[in-house]
């Protein structure tokens, strides 16, 4: 079955709570000043079973001007309105903001309720049907049910109960999506119970025994109980009016306008980017910067408007914003929210969310403007391409996406396999499920193609770059994983080689010019003649007068290319010498099975300078392996 949520709306004293009392005998009025002053200060909750079956949730919410935020509170996860008018006194000033709030919270299913009609006679009732028919013109409102009633009588009540029985019939059912989301608008303690909080169950669902975070604090608890309808049950689902009950959670964590949800499901943020509807009803324009109240699921929130592409936001006028709060808030896509002004307060605009955790904006930059505009009527592969490609070379996780896209988990993963089969979307973060866009992947690549050839050009000697100083020289924003992905991808593709820790293009080769040439011959006939007794490489530098730092990158040439062999700083050999010791040390260990120092020294002839850096090069290399003072043949 359908979960419903109705709402009342409407002037104080119009006759709201007594409605819901006569529908269901239950007095939401439940605080002793409520009682005493006889008008509804906070929310009040009831429910009632239709004709048909279905089970509807009530929310009675304040007429005051002075409680309007918590007006809007209770308005979260409404599917139907019952605007509220009194027949002796007609449309009033929160009659008109109150339908102006839920204009801006996209209820689309409602009826007015022409209450005490007791008071009034005949003709003044069709009088005041034809003035409310006249208000309601161009909302959701206009040429819905207008039924008469009266509280006191029950006169209409069975008509009313009827024509709302046919309007939860046309409630479409929830879409499903798998983030739970419970906005808290009441939070008490029960003896023996522990800490209860209340709230419209907006998306998802929640069970006993599930863990869950409290943005945007980050207090996480479990949940011990779930109530709907006062009555105990497993889970609860969206659109239910819930009451949870949690583990170990005081009441002095909690707050009106938190949200409960999974862990680590949802992102606090100072700042929303949003689509923005400045109302018809005011009577000058908003400015830049204008001072505002947030409000949006159970919470209001001080902040500043920033207009993008305005100065000033005329009357009626829509746009595209950023929203910065004065603390965070957590919300999704196509979040409603309500603006009001600072002073006097009232409601003066809203819309819905674009971006619940952008990056902060300049204005009246062309691509910012349109690219948010491209929000706003989008698939979810355009969605999903565009914040990715703004998230630019951090990425974006899947955990983002989700709450930037608000797409059902099934509808989300099957737009994004099919900009991942497209090349548009590379995944270059599997364990953390982060996303980088095609276009950024391709930038990053020239980045670094650019770099190697640079260094290639200031290094002609070197065989190439060192991996880390490539990596470090990207932008910082680019992860270890992302740089391997880079360097896997360039290397299948043929465009560079990696050799160990050193990375160069394929097209680099190491070039001598004629001078260059002549030093490398003067240091490689020098350790063809050093033989097995090579003189240090600070003595070749200053026998041939040469620049040691310019010779030692021709020397790591000759290394590269494997005709010197480099056994310890300073010390290099020929190749032709290293191998010729190899042949005989093996042939030895061959036929005796193990060396003693003194005997290698015997075959070889050296000095101890140059016996123990050869003796331990063997090793090094498995050649050998030194047992006490002897060495054998490595297996």
């Amino acid at each position: 079955m359908k979960q419903i949520i109705l709402g009342t709306a409407g002037h104080i004293d119009h006759g709201k709570t007594s409605l819901i009392k006569a529908l269901t005998g239950v007095n939401t009025d439940r605080l002793k000043e409520e009682q005493e002053r006889g008008i509804t200060i906070e929310l009040g909750f009831a429910d009632l079973d239709l004709p048909s079956g279905q089970h509807v949730g009530i929310v009675d919410v304040p007429g005051h001007e002075k409680f309007v935020k918590n007006m809007v509170a209770g308005a979260t996860g409404i599917d139907i309105v019952a605007m509220v008018i009194a027949a002796d006194e007609g449309v009033m000033p929160q009659t008109r903001e109150h339908l102006e709030i839920c204009e801006m919270l996209d209820i689309q299913h409602g009826l007015v309720v022409l209450t005490k009609t007791d008071l009034v006679d005949e003709e003044w009732l069709e009088l005041v049907k034809e003035d409310i028919k006249s208000f309601v013109r161009g909302t959701f409102l206009d040429g819905k049910p207008i039924v008469p009633v009266s509280s006191v009588t029950g006169q209409g009540l069975p008509e009313f109960i009827r024509i709302l029985d046919e309007l939860s019939a046309e409630v479409p059912q929830r879409a499903y999506t798998g983030l739970f989301r419970l906005p808290a608008d009441r939070v008490f303690t029960m003896k023996g119970f522990g800490t209860v909080i209340t709230g419209t169950l907006i998306s998802g669902k929640v069970r006993i025994g599930d863990t869950v975070m409290l943005y945007p604090s980050g207090v996480v608890s479990k949940v011990r109980g779930v109530q709907t309808h006062n009555e105990s049950v497993e889970e609860a689902l969206a659109g239910m009016r819930t009451a949870i009950n949690f583990q170990g959670l005081e009441k002095t964590a909690v707050n009106r306008g938190d949200v409960i949800s999974s862990p680590d499901g949802l992102r606090a943020s100072y700042m929303m980017d949003v689509s923005l509807r400045f109302l018809d009803s005011n009577k000058k324009p908003i400015k830049n910067r204008t001072r505002i109240r947030f409000h949006a699921g159970t919470s209001e929130i001080m902040g500043n408007l920033i207009l993008l592409e305005h100065e000033e936001l005329a009357p009626g006028e829509t746009t595209v914003a950023q929203i910065r709060l004065d603390t965070p808030l957590t919300l999704v896509r196509d979040d409603r929210f309500v603006i009001r002004s600072y002073s006097p307060v009232r409601t003066i605009g809203g819309g819905f969310v674009l971006n619940p955790i952008p990056q902060k904006h300049k204005r009246f930059k062309a691509p910012i403007i349109e690219g948010l505009k491209g929000l706003i009527r989008c698939t979810p592969e355009e969605m999903i391409l565009y914040h990715v490609k703004e998230s630019d070379y951090a990425g974006l996780s899947l955990a983002d996406l989700k709450i930037m896209s608000n797409l059902p988990d099934k509808s989300l993963q099957t737009a994004i396999q099919s900009l991942l089969s497209a090349k548009k979307l590379i995944q270059a973060d599997k364990e953390n499920t982060i996303y980088i866009h095609q276009e950024i992947f391709e930038i990053l690549r020239n980045e670094a193609v650019s770099y190697l050839k640079t260094y290639h050009q200031a290094n002609p000697l070197k065989a190439g770059m060192p991996k880390e100083e490539l990596k470090s020289r990207l932008p910082s924003a680019v992860s270890s994983k992302l740089f391997n992905l880079l360097m896997i991808r360039m290397g299948k593709d043929g465009e560079m080689i990696q050799e160990g820790e050193t990375i160069r293009m394929a097209s680099h080769t190491v070039s001598l010019k004629t001078d260059q040439a002549d030093i490398h011959k003067k240091i490689l006939e020098a350790y063809i003649k050093g033989g097995l007794t090579p003189p240090y490489f600070k003595d070749i530098c200053l026998s041939f007068d040469l620049n040691e730092s310019k010779a030692k990158e021709i020397l790591m040439v000759l290394v590269k290319e494997g005709k010197i062999v480099k056994l310890k700083e300073e010390l290099y050999f020929h190749t032709r010498s290293i191998e010729e010791v190899k042949s005989r040390l093996t042939d030895f260990l061959i036929k005796h099975g193990e060396m003693t120092t003194p005997q290698f020294k015997d075959m070889v002839g050296v000095s101890r300078k140059y016996l123990i850096p050869l003796l331990e090069y063997f090793d090094a290399k498995n050649i050998t392996i030194r047992v006490g003072d002897l060495r054998k043949l490595r297996v």
